[in-house]
């Protein structure tokens, strides 16, 4: 938002103070202020007044007039200018020989011929506003000769606000509003709104209004008649222009100048489109055709301004293409209201259309300033047009109310906060400049909390001491260390458990760490095959792509591995982040954190990588809670899984996730010559297990046995469970040695290593064990491929 120090400075007195300096101030105690700011007219001298005194065709072009122009000098002067408005009589704004705009300095110099002794030129030029169909014309009585920025406030200071930082503060979206805290830092007098006492027309007829839907908290509105003016003055162009408005009418460039002076959006309807004022919903959708020629489509959850039942604007967003003043209105009905911010927000995201007006009324806007700004409307329309009169009361209907804050608190408070001593006359000189109510009895303040700051900023104690510090001026405080004993924390399970799965990950199996966001990006997954599965949703999105969050990190991971696929022949990438499955028994998001692996290869085969990943996994469960992973067979879910291989991740009972294949479809997507793997286990899921205890064994001082047995199984899994099932104290370790398939099926190989602590085992000893876990697989019909061993 920009502003105009020359604006603010109606309202507070600043003379004799560094400007700057204060901009510098109000930045440190209010709101962040933009890094440039702006010195308006200071590239601009030499500008005055002059009348046209002669218009003469040029001889040699359709365009260009010979003109004599009286500026002040006691003498014409020749100028040549292709303005499609000159004509006799007019006043414009002249740059003289030697005048300075920008960086060209103005100078004598022949155009098709003639010479032109200075230039006649628009307000575009000059830099007032955007418009450039013509040189200026000035209507108000003065002297030829006069300089322009003698009259007019071109000369001033513009900065900008970072809106960010106004969110919660809608009492400084007005130049009024700004203006008080200036007047704080700067110890000065905030002068009041020049306003005129509405109570005066308590006995002209009412207008016809009723609020029939609780989103209009205020509703106030004021006819007037007899309005002639069409062009609003210079100088509150000038002061639209720099604050980035374009003027557009006289009526609607003063409902503008308000809503930057106050605050306070205001709409101004053309009287003879409205007459029965109803604020309200509509049951069914339909369509409504805005000031800007654009259709929109209305729900049933979009508050209207009616005229009886016939819409006319969307409240606090913008007024109706059929109700706006036109050139032959003088007659006007006048709209100052406050609705439900939170109705406006949701109803500017699902038209897809914010404006200034929407901005400040999704912001909490207090309801008292209506009426205020009703009566300020009327000081300005009657100063500047005498002919334009009210021809109504005042018709107000106050819907909803704030509750009047106040807060109680004493100096030890305040010193307990701040950490200094500051006085009590401090405190209320402070608050008060501040609008604050503020009362000190025996010790003790109560502050009355101002309307503009009790619709959602100030409402605790401690927002006080802030209002008082910021003003203070932190950078009064004086430095010390605090004395505050400081206490261990143990990091939580699952935090600590990330941080060591990264390092693993990343220093041991040289893997790439990513990052996300949590959406499900609809054209990215279409573009791999993969389906975006119902889940929860943003309400109102206006993108696919930021619709549905995630259940699953792989999809996401799969497409970051597409868009790598030529960096690298082979790498691999991990995620820890967020993912939501549904809705909790508590109505809330069921979110989750989960890890994420996703192996990319071009020269290594599938089974290659797969086993690599599975053993990835097993190091982190061993490395961190000393526990076996196991895995089972599981069903495919989703349509990045591969039917057949699929298995799930299950350490101490719990299963954690799943590994898989990626689905052929979708590899093919990624790089038809490519092997790609995943793995995904529920990171808290994790955290729950219990760190197994490590025990400690002495080697054996004889001889280990070694056996291998292969047998003709698809999966070792039933192998790994009966070899448990001996419940052997003498088996020291089991390992997978090889794998082997050829026409008659897949085999895998078992090492088992037998030790007995204080003897050398007999061949009997060990053969009858190996001939339990035989006969238990021979049973499930998984048969040795080459007989016994030994």
């Amino acid at each position: 938002m920009f502003l105009s120090m020359n604006w603010i400075s109606d309202f507070v007195d600043l003379s004799g103070l560094d400007k700057l300096e204060l901009i510098n101030k109000f930045s440190l105690s209010t709101a962040e202020v933009e890094n440039d700011i702006f010195f308006k007219g200071s590239d601009l001298s030499g500008i005055v007044v002059a009348e046209i005194k002669s218009v003469e065709p040029h001889p040699d072009s359709k365009k260009l007039h010979l003109l004599k122009v009286d500026a002040g000098d006691g003498e014409l002067t020749d100028v040549v200018c292709g303005a499609p408005n000159v004509r006799v009589g007019l006043k414009t704004a002249f740059a003289k020989v030697g005048a300075q705009i920008g960086d060209i300095t103005i100078s004598p110099r022949k155009l098709a011929g003639y010479t032109s002794n200075g230039m006649c030129c628009s307000e575009k030029e000059i830099g007032i506003s955007d418009s450039n169909d013509g040189i200026m014309e000035i209507t108000d009585d003065l002297a030829c000769g006069t300089d322009l920025k003698s009259v007019y406030e071109i000369d001033d200071i513009v900065f900008e606000v970072d809106n960010k930082s106004l969110t919660n503060r809608p009492d400084l979206w007005g130049h009024y509003g700004i203006a008080r805290e200036f007047a704080a830092i700067a110890g000065r007098e905030l002068k009041p709104l020049p306003t005129v006492d509405l109570t005066a027309y308590n006995n002209l007829p009412k207008i016809d209004l009723k609020i029939e839907d609780p989103l209009c908290q205020r509703y106030s509105c004021l006819q007037f008649e007899g309005i002639s003016r069409h062009t609003s003055p210079v100088n509150m162009r000038i002061r639209l222009f720099y604050c980035g408005m374009r003027a557009l009418n006289f009526l609607a460039d003063l409902t503008n100048y308000l809503m930057l002076e106050m605050g306070q959006p205001m709409h101004a309807f053309d009287s003879r489109k409205v007459e029965k004022i109803r604020i309200k919903r509509f049951d069914k959708p339909f369509t409504f055709q805005t000031l800007d020629g654009v259709e929109r489509e209305i729900d049933e959850n979009t508050l209207m301004i009616c005229n009886g039942d016939n819409p006319v604007a969307i409240a606090g967003i913008m007024g109706g293409l059929d109700s706006e003043i036109v050139e032959d209105t003088t007659t006007l009905t006048l709209e100052s209201a406050t609705f439900d911010a939170a109705s406006i927000r949701k109803s500017t995201v699902r038209l897809a259309h914010r404006t200034d007006a929407s901005m400040r009324y999704e912001k909490s806007l207090d309801p008292e300033m209506t009426t205020e700004a009703v009566a300020r409307f009327v000081q300005l329309l009657t100063s500047i047009d005498s002919g334009a009169k009210v021809v109504s009361a005042l018709t107000d209907e106050y819907a909803f109310k704030y509750d009047d804050i106040s807060l109680s608190f004493n100096k030890d408070f305040v010193n307990k906060y701040t950490g200094i001593e500051i006085s009590d006359n401090t405190i209320v000189k402070t608050l008060k400049s501040l609008g604050f109510g503020v009362e000190l009895a025996d010790g003790e303040f109560t502050v009355s909390v101002p309307s503009w700051r009790a619709t959602k900023d100030v409402t605790i104690k401690a927002d006080i001491i802030e209002e008082i510090t910021r003003i203070y001026g932190y950078d009064n405080f004086d430095i010390n260390t605090a004395s505050v004993p400081l206490y261990p924390v143990r990091e939580a399970q699952e935090k600590s458990d990330e941080t060591r799965i990264k390092d693993i990950l990343v220093k041991r199996y040289s893997m790439h760490e990513l990052h996300s966001y949590v959406w499900a990006y609809y054209d990215e997954y279409k573009a791999l095959g993969i389906e975006i599965e119902p889940n929860v949703e943003l309400i109102n999105a206006t993108n696919p792509n930021i619709k549905t969050i995630r259940k699953s990190i792989v999809p996401t991971q799969l497409c970051q591995v597409k868009y790598n696929t030529n960096y690298d022949s082979d790498f691999a990438v991990f995620e820890i982040g967020r993912t939501v499955n549904g809705y909790g028994e508590n109505g809330l998001c069921d979110e989750r954190k989960k890890l994420a692996i996703t192996v990319f290869s071009k020269t290594k085969d599938m089974e290659q990588i797969y086993f690599e990943l599975r053993d990835t996994l097993a190091v982190i469960a061993d490395d961190l809670k000393h526990q076996k992973l196991t895995f089972e067979k599981m069903e495919q879910a989703h349509s990045y899984q591969h039917p057949k291989n699929l298995n799930a991740i299950v350490c101490d009972g719990k299963v954690l996730g799943e590994i898989g294949i990626v689905n052929s479809a979708v590899s093919k997507k990624i790089d038809k010559k490519a092997n790609i793997v995943y793995a995904e286990i529920d990171v808290a899921l994790f955290a729950e297990i219990a760190n197994a205890s490590i025990s400690y064994e002495e080697p054996s001082k004889f001889p280990e046995i070694e056996i291998d047995l292969s047998f003709v199984t698809e999966t070792f899994a039933p192998v790994a469970k009966a070899i448990d099932n001996a419940n052997c104290p003498l088996i020291k370790n089991v390992s997978v040695v090889d794998t082997y398939a050829d026409e008659n099926g897949k085999s895998i190989t078992a090492r088992i290593i037998f030790s007995h602590p204080e003897k050398t085992l007999t061949k009997e000893e060990v053969l009858d064990v190996v001939n339990t876990i035989v006969a238990e697989l021979e049973a499930q019909n998984i048969k040795l491929k080459n007989g016994l061993p030994m």
